[in-house]
């Protein structure tokens, strides 16, 4: 092989080199660029419970089975954090409107005795909840109390009545995030913005995820 070949070949080597590289590079930027996957504990499960949902039918533990589920508290009759809870709610369910069933919701009320499903039922038209996603439970005082201070590890304590006559339910604002198994795979802040936008994110990963 002649000195003008072998010079020939090398230039033709690097840019075969050059292409190889240039191709690359995006698809390196994009794995680098790519979150990392969730890393969810296990908090434990959801027991087995019998309530009744906003439109007054039976609603059991099976409500999260097969689909991660968002979890929060609320009572209709609150008008401090509630609604600004609800209305964030309200913006997951809109946010993750392209999962469709996928991904739901379920708040449960911690005034169970006042709030009856028809006053849920109007409670979640109000925040425009989609019926086939996002569904109200209440029910037997005592079976609420169990369920929202045992696994849920929120609070429901009622302290002395407002004067203006609205009950004070001590309450945790946090969201629950509840895998399609019936565990509970994490807490989130509702009052932290960038832990919201983590808790969508770790619903939609447990969405395309978990079998």
């Amino acid at each position: 092989m002649n000195t003008a070949s072998r010079i020939s070949g090398r230039r033709a080597l690097l840019v075969g080199v050059a292409f190889i590289v240039i191709v690359m590079i995006p698809v390196v930027w994009v794995i680098a660029r790519r979150p990392h996957d969730p890393n969810l504990t296990d908090l434990g499960v959801v027991p087995p419970f019998q309530l009744v949902d906003d439109r007054g039918e039976p609603i059991s533990q099976e409500v999260f089975r097969g689909h991660p589920t968002i979890v929060s508290f609320l009572f209709t009759r609150c008008d401090t954090i509630c609604p600004i809870t609800t209305m964030k709610m309200q913006r997951i369910q809109d946010k993750t409107f392209d999962v469709g069933s996928k991904v739901k919701l379920v708040s449960i009320s911690v005034d169970p005795t006042y709030d009856t499903p028809p006053r849920l039922a109007e409670y979640a038209q109000h925040y425009k909840a989609d019926p086939a996603r996002w569904r109200f439970i209440t029910g037997p005082y005592d079976q609420i109390y169990q369920l929202v201070e045992g696994p849920f590890m929120s609070s429901m304590m009622r302290e002395p009545d407002r004067p203006n006559g609205i009950p004070n339910i001590a309450h945790g604002g946090y969201f629950i995030l509840v895998d399609g198994n019936l565990h509970i795979r994490g807490t989130y802040d509702s009052g932290d913005i960038h832990r919201l936008d983590e808790l969508i994110r770790d619903a939609r990963y447990l969405a395309r995820t978990q079998k």
